[in-house]
């Protein structure tokens, strides 16, 4: 793939000819990389392909995707350029594996978050079957600027923790609020916990994409 990302893939356990499968693409957090958020789904790695990638500015002890001019406003250059070339590698990789495009979800942590939230607008109910969204919220150019595409019915499952002392619990629920102002479906748990993935919400996030799967 011609992509300005470095990413990681895996393809279900068996691939059988003429036969197209469900994708998620999965995004992480600040200071992190492509082999964080792979073990959140690691439960459907026989049908499903997981492409995970790695933002592309260095971020000690890791990586990020864009970086912050003030808290909670992401430098809008870098953002939407990136914005921009995830949805042409989720395009892409359509073209280059047998993906269901009925199936397509993304799922991200902390500043994939951010991104998967601000992507469910960009690409809309054409292109996705769903989005996850831990620990995030919507920036505010991206309620006010951004064309969106049609989010209605799109299955959304948001969570956050209450005890979030990185990106406030508050940002979850407004990202709720304005999901639900456009007709998306969304599920939101907020659990008594900080900024991170408990077990529990990781069970939900599995549940979350086999009953979509099986909606399909």
């Amino acid at each position: 793939m011609k992509s300005p990302f470095t990413f990681i893939y895996s393809a279900p356990t068996t691939i059988v000819e003429g036969k197209k499968y469900p994708a998620i693409f999965l995004l992480h957090g600040m200071g992190s990389n492509e082999e964080d958020l792979p073990q959140l789904v690691q439960e459907l790695k026989e049908d499903y392909f997981i492409f995970s990638l790695q933002g592309p500015i260095l971020q000690e002890p890791g990586y990020a995707f864009y970086h912050d001019k003030e808290f909670g406003k992401p430098d809008r250059h870098v953002f939407d350029q990136v914005v921009i070339h995830i949805a042409k590698f989720i395009e892409e990789a359509a073209t280059e594996f047998p993906l269901n495009l009925k199936e397509l979800y993304i799922l991200g942590f902390s500043q994939g978050a951010v991104l998967a939230n601000s992507l469910a607008f960009v690409m809309g109910n054409q292109k996705l079957a769903g989005v996850v969204a831990l620990s995030g919220y919507i920036p505010e150019f991206v309620r006010t600027d951004y064309k969106k595409q049609s989010v209605d019915s799109l299955p959304i499952y948001i969570a956050h923790g209450t005890m979030d002392y990185v990106l406030p619990y508050q940002w979850g629920e407004e990202s709720k609020g304005f999901f639900l102002s456009y007709d998306a479906e969304v599920t939101f748990k907020g659990f008594e916990d900080g900024h991170g993935v408990p077990p529990y919400i990781q069970d939900e996030v599995i549940q979350f994409f086999k009953k979509n799967a099986s909606n399909q």
